[in-house]
């Protein structure tokens, strides 16, 4: 079962705006204003991919204990499992990032908000490598309409993110 804490920062995940993302953080320029405690507003790079069905809402539960949780709305499909380094033994469980891909020519502007339920084991998440693992259906989000199939068959994408 999920701890308390955990279930809060979903819930002030889900629940708390996003603030808009300034164009120069994306180009590089600019220095990112200081946001509320527990906010990130730097992009940093990390790499992406994906996971299960291609439109699916991803695993169930996952080493964070979510159990069958992770589909139910508002957790459906925004799921995600991450890199030891933002796992941190647990501690990243609940947590919500904003993942947005570079690709100008395929991906959106827009960033999709995944929830923490999982950790990667090995491959493209060992090493200290930032790493995301996507349910389908979130990283097809990270897409320009009509193209999600076309970004999954990409595989591995490099991507920016934050909290």
């Amino acid at each position: 079962m999920a701890s308390p804490r955990s279930l809060a920062l979903f819930l002030l995940c889900i629940l708390a705006p996003a603030p808009p993302v300034p164009a120069a953080l994306l180009s590089g320029g600019g220095k990112p204003a200081k946001a509320a405690a527990g906010l990130d507003m730097e992009w940093r790079p990390a790499t992406a991919t994906w996971y299960g069905d291609a439109e699916g809402d991803g695993s169930d539960g996952g080493a964070c204990g979510y159990g069958t949780l992770v589909d139910m709305v508002p957790m459906k499909a925004r799921v995600g499992s991450v890199s030891p380094v933002l796992f941190k033994d647990g501690e990243g469980c609940g947590a919500c990032y904003k993942v947005k891909c570079l690709d100008r020519g395929i991906c959106s502007r827009r960033a999709v908000t995944v929830i923490v339920t999982d950790e990667c084991p090995g491959g493209l998440c060992a090493f200290g490598h930032t790493h995301f693992d996507l349910s389908g259906a979130a990283f097809s989000r990270m897409a320009v309409a009509g193209a999600g199939g076309r970004l999954r068959d990409r595989g591995q994408l490099n991507v920016v993110y934050r909290r």
